[in-house]
Formats: structure tokens, C-alpha cells, sequence
């Protein structure tokens, strides 16, 4: 079943979701407008069509798409198609019963979603850069990357990784802290790697991106819904894990890359098949640059993570 979502964005940046009402599988639980494609018919028309039949719209422009998210309700299995738009004449209104309401995305609960569309708010919450610091960073560098990261902040990256293994822990947190501040201010997530306690004591604003050994022993997210999980996957099985655990994942290698030289890479065709399977935002990783990102996002990926190609 190929389920159409229809994420409309008004002029201040909120959304609009709708509440399953009772008797309706999932009652009481909300969801991003939108209905099943009728036979045969293209995607942007079964969203306009369905939008107009639930919400009275007429929408203007054809959006453009966030995600697909394969997904199974009991013995139901259908393809949620998240698409953003943010044209349309006529103010929404509940023609089916439904409730209604506007909402800032950072005001909303991901608990309160259907299963199936917390994918679809995390792929609106993320950006499609997700920059990683290098590996050979020595401690005595410190002061210098925390200038280069305040910087990066400023400059409008919102989420990245501070990947510092030559680092003891605690300076790594304490850089964390130190850029905590401005990060909230900005509406950006800082990533630990691994240290899952360091993200906990640390709290909003910081999330941990799981290693693979980390995130197979998980079986459920180690985080409040308020902090970021990431998961590095480079197989099929690792992306099945990480949709009870993350909020994202990345893939790699998807290029050869200089630090991993031994490694076979994906490649794209691979790349497509497994973020369609995937079921959360996923980020292409190795071997990637800025320029890739128009490729990324046609092989349906949230967009491009790296090292070398970020600084």
C-alpha cells in the first residue's frame, strides 16, 4: 500500500499534523495529513488529491520529497511518502473529523507521532550536512577547535560529530560543554562518539552517534527523545537495528575513501536499495564531498556526512 504524507510547512516554519480519531487503528495518535494512492495515479496528484478531500486545500506547487518509509502495522505492510510542501490556497480545515493543529517542530513529542511518521519529523529536524572532526586531532589543539567549531555554529551547521579519539573522554566532554551554549542557541546538535553517558550527563543539544558493536547490543534508543542518536551502519542488517534505536544512520563507505583505503565501497546502486529498505534518514558517508549532495538526495539519502570534504 503506497500511503502519501503530506508535511505542510506554513510561512512561520510550523507544520500541521492531524489526530487518527477514535476507532481508526492508532487513535489518539497524530500523523502528517495525507491517504493511499489510487491506482495508477502519481504520487504529487494522490498527495494534492487526498489533501483536498482532508483538509479542503488546493495545493499550488508539487513538493518536494523527504523520505519513504517502508513499514509494517501487524499484517499490513505499506510505503509512507513524505513529501514537504509549502504552497497551497485555503486555509486547512477538518473535513473528516480529524483534529488539527499547527506546530512549532521543535515543540513536538515524538511519542505523541505513529510510529511510522517519527521518521518523517527527524528528516525535517535534520539538516543535510553532517561534518565529522578528523581523527588525528591532537589534544593540544583544543583551543583551536573549539574556535574552528564556533565558527562552523555560527556559520549554520547543526549537527556534527566531535570524533576526537587521540582525546581522553573527559575533554571531549568538556569541549561539548563549552560549546553547549551556543549550540542550543542555534538549534544544533552535537554528537559524541560512543560515550552514550557523556551525551546523558550532558543533556539537550548533545546526542551520541553509536558505533556498529555499540548499536547491536542495543535494543532499545539510550537517549531521551530530546537528544539526537546516530548509528554507523555499513550493512543491511546494522540499518534493520538501528530503526528501534536511532534517529538516523549513517551508510558507508559509499566511495573510497583515504582513511580506509581497504575497504570495497558501496557504491550507488547499493546506496539506493538499502536507504529504500532503510526506514530513517540516512546520511551518506566516505568518500564524500559538498558536491555530492544533489546525488545523495536522489539515491533518497537524508544528505552527506564526511571529514576531508567538510573543513
Amino acid at each position: 500500500m503506497h500511503v502519501m504524507a503530506g508535511v505542510m510547512l506554513d510561512a512561520q516554519g510550523r507544520v500541521l499534523l492531524a489526530q487518527r480519531p477514535p476507532g481508526k487503528h492508532l487513535a489518539g495518535l497524530w500523523e502528517f495529513p495525507g491517504g493511499k494512492l489510487e491506482e495508477g495515479e502519481l504520487p504529487a496528484a494522490g498527495l494534492a488529491r487526498e489533501l483536498h478531500e482532508e483538509l479542503g486545500v488546493q495545493v499550488t506547487t508539487p513538493g518536494d520529497s523527504l523520505i519513504r518509509i517502508p513499514w509494517r502495522y501487524g499484517d499490513r505492510l505499506l510505503l509512507l511518502d513524505a513529501w514537504v510542501l509549502r504552497h497551497w490556497q485555503g486555509e486547512p480545515v477538518s473535513l473528516e473529523g480529524q483534529a488539527l493543529q499547527w506546530c512549532e517542530l521543535d515543540a513536538i513529542d515524538l511519542a505523541m507521532l505513529a510510529p511510522a511518521d517519527r521518521p518523517i519529523l527527524r528528516a525535517l529536524q535534520l539538516p543535510e550536512r553532517y561534518p565529522i572532526t578528523p581523527a588525528d586531532v591532537a589534544p593540544e589543539s583544543f583551543d583551536a577547535w573549539r574556535e574552528r567549531l564556533v565558527r562552523a555554529l555560527r556559520a549554520g551547521e547543526r549537527l556534527i560529530l566531535l570524533r576526537f579519539p587521540r582525546w581522553p573522554l573527559e575533554r571531549v566532554r568538556e569541549l561539548a560543554d563549552t560549546l553547549l551554549p551556543l549550540a542550543r542557541r542555534q538549534g544544533a546538535q552535537l554528537m559524541l562518539s560512543g560515550d552514550v553517558d557523556g551525551a546523558r550527563e550532558l543533556g539537550r543539544g548533545v546526542g551520541v552517534q553509536l558505533k556498529a558493536r555499540q548499536l547491536m547490543a542495543l535494543e532499545s534508543r539510550p537517549l531521551p527523545w530530546d537528544q539526537c542518536v546516530g548509528a554507523s551502519c555499513h550493512d543491511a542488517d546494522e540499518l534493520v537495528h538501528a530503526r528501534a534505536v536511532a534517529d538516523f544512520a549513517t551508510l558507508s563507505p559509499v566511495a573510497a575513501t583515504a582513511t580506509h583505503p581497504d575497504q570495497v565501497p558501496l557504491g550507488w546502486d547499493a546506496f539506493r536499495r538499502m536507504v529504500d529498505a532503510a526506514a530513517l534518514p540516512i546520511y551518506a558517508l566516505g568518500g564524500m564531498r559538498d558536491q555530492d549532495m544533489a546525488t545523495a538526495r536522489q539515491g533518497g539519502a537524508q544528505g552527506v556526512s564526511g571529514i576531508r570534504g567538510f573543513w
